[in-house]
């Protein structure tokens, strides 16, 4: 049984006012973003990413919608989040301390290869203030996938079961993740980042798709825990279905941030490719 909270009347004028929001939050992000289907990806991923195109795969001559490692970072993020809601339910406990540990080594590998990969940049970009400094190694796109979804698997893994000590009027207090789950779902990143290395269309399709799933999914759960924490709605819900209302206003927060970032980049730039001069 959902717990019943009486809303004050801002609440409650507030939450009719979520779904017409939703809905000029969305029109208006279809309206600004180029036309056709992989030009609304392109516009996702133009939102969170840099897009330089020597540092991302390509369908024949167009780009996918993320570099490399965001597409890695945000399809395995994807992938993470979809494997816990079908495998691990209302399971709302951190992970053990173990893979905990393994999670952080991943974002270390994150951090690394992306501060790497960012100096080598600067050397290109900038040589008389940065040739002296050395490079740990020479950045790729397949290091940068690779360690983009470490990353996707830590962000992911600590989201879910803190979308669940939120949400459920009863989680399920049984660690969210655990060893054999956990090996699973890295073996099932690493394949889908194997058939991204083939470079062959039949797989970055799905992987452009999935990759800007992956960023929508993480900023609607994000900012619907947020409505849910200002609204005093946490630990109120009980079924699926309950919180609709979460998920239209962090949908509607997600195409309002988006199609901000869009605007503001597109005026600086005048492009929706990479930022110009950046060869990378």
């Amino acid at each position: 049984m959902q717990v019943t909270i009486n809303p004050s009347p801002v609440e409650k004028a507030v939450r009719w006012l979520v779904p017409p929001s939703a809905l000029a939050a969305l029109s208006a992000f279809l309206y600004i973003s180029p036309a056709g289907v992989f030009g609304k990806l392109d516009a996702v991923g133009y939102a969170v990413c840099h897009r330089i195109a020597s540092r991302s795969f390509h369908i024949h001559d167009h780009q996918l919608p993320l570099c490399a490692r965001c597409t890695g970072e945000f399809m395995a993020a994807a992938l993470t989040l979809l494997f816990q809601i079908g495998f691990r339910g209302r399971r709302s406990r951190l992970p053990s301390r173990p893979i905990v540990a393994m999670l952080i080594v991943f974002a270390a590998a994150f951090i690394i290869d992306g501060s790497n990969s960012y100096l080598y940049l600067l050397k290109q970009t900038s040589e008389s203030a940065f040739a002296g400094i050395p490079n740990l190694y020479i950045p790729n796109n397949t290091l940068r996938l690779l360690t983009g979804s470490g990353m996707g698997i830590a962000l992911a893994a600590v989201l879910f079961p803190i979308i669940n000590q939120t949400l459920w009027l009863e989680p399920d207090p049984r660690p969210a993740l655990e060893w054999k789950q956990f090996l699973a779902m890295s073996i099932l990143v690493l394949v889908a980042d194997l058939l991204v290395l083939t470079g062959l269309p039949v797989f970055l399709y799905p992987a452009a798709v999935l990759s800007v799933l992956g960023v929508l999914a993480l900023f609607v759960m994000v900012f619907g825990m947020l409505w849910i924490i200002i609204m005093h709605q946490d630990n109120t819900f009980n079924r699926v279905v309950d919180f609709w209302l979460p998920t239209l206003a962090g949908l509607s927060m997600c195409f309002m941030l988006i199609t901000g970032i869009d605007l503001l980049r597109f005026t600086l730039t005048g492009t929706w490719g990479g930022f110009p001069g950046i060869l990378g």
